[in-house]
């Protein structure tokens, strides 16, 4: 029963341009301010990895998309309420944010790394951050990872709407780091000479993932067949050294077609066999 319905939704993701006529433009959405991901342009609207990304894939799915910048703490509770049909904001699959919402398989992997002022002190270890301020995006993954380590760890925690807020508190010398994903933080320091990417938690890399809504299982079907042929023909990977300025390994996301639909070991993951179809 399981292979009958995931096949009957993989037709149906699959049929194209002719499937999708009549239809309205997929919504999503993106935190506007996270360069490199999505930032302004001087005509007014977004560029970015993610704008290309979710541009070529809808462009695949025979869909016209239609993407709205807002803070990044709004954006999943808006496509809970239906504002929204996916995200296209870089979103950290977790197991917490799988218990309400489906997840694409990692198009990108991400770890947390800080970016630091240039001459202060590196970091070694994080028990060089006791007495310190950590900066972060407010409803970030790392916003949360910093408020559930602050005590351990002995520093405070500075939220900020945007990203390069959070960033200018520690050129100005208000937090002593940022905490960021690793290609936003490595992005920043080539647009901001005074800041220098700095120790990266391993332990912390996880899937870079579109969510959707619960029960939008078919659109997820088609939409990680999008970005699987991505994967397939170079497209992510050509995005990623263009926007990253470093081509991924072949092992990377960028490059890797993940076994069954949604991220491995979360909620939501189906495991049955689905080989992309482009």
């Amino acid at each position: 029963m399981r292979q009958t319905l995931t096949a009957a939704l993989l037709s149906m993701a699959l049929a194209g341009p002719a499937f999708a006529q009549g239809q309205a433009p997929l919504r999503c959405a993106v935190d506007g301010t996270f360069a490199p991901h999505a930032f302004p342009t001087l005509q007014g609207g977004v560029q970015g990895f993610n704008v290309d990304l979710f541009r070529e894939a809808a462009k695949r799915m025979g869909r016209e998309l239609t993407i709205d910048s807002a803070s990044f703490s709004g954006l999943i509770p808006a496509m809970n309420a239906g504002r929204y049909d996916f995200l296209c904001a870089p979103t950290t699959a977790t197991a917490e944010r799988a218990a309400n919402m489906l997840f694409t398989e990692g198009y990108l992997f991400t770890a947390f790394q800080f970016g630091i002022r240039r001459g202060s002190a590196p970091i070694t270890s994080l028990e060089d951050l006791r007495g310190k301020a950590i900066s972060v995006n407010k409803g970030s993954a790392y916003d949360a990872w910093a408020q559930a380590n602050a005590a351990r760890y002995g520093f405070t925690v500075q939220t900020y709407d945007t990203q390069p807020d959070a960033v200018q508190a520690v050129v100005s010398g208000r937090a002593y780091a940022n905490l960021g994903g690793n290609t936003v933080v490595r992005y920043a320091a080539t647009r901001t000479p005074q800041l220098v990417p700095d120790f990266v938690i391993r332990e912390t890399r996880a899937h870079w993932s579109a969510p959707l809504p619960m029960g939008a299982t078919a659109l997820r079907v088609q939409l990680e067949n999008a970005l699987e042929c991505m994967k397939k023909d170079g497209t992510i990977a050509r995005l990623s050294e263009k926007w990253f300025g470093v081509a991924p390994a072949a092992d990377d996301a960028e490059n890797t077609v993940f076994p069954g639909t949604g991220v491995p070991g979360l909620a939501g993951y189906d495991a049955t066999p689905r080989e992309p179809r482009c």
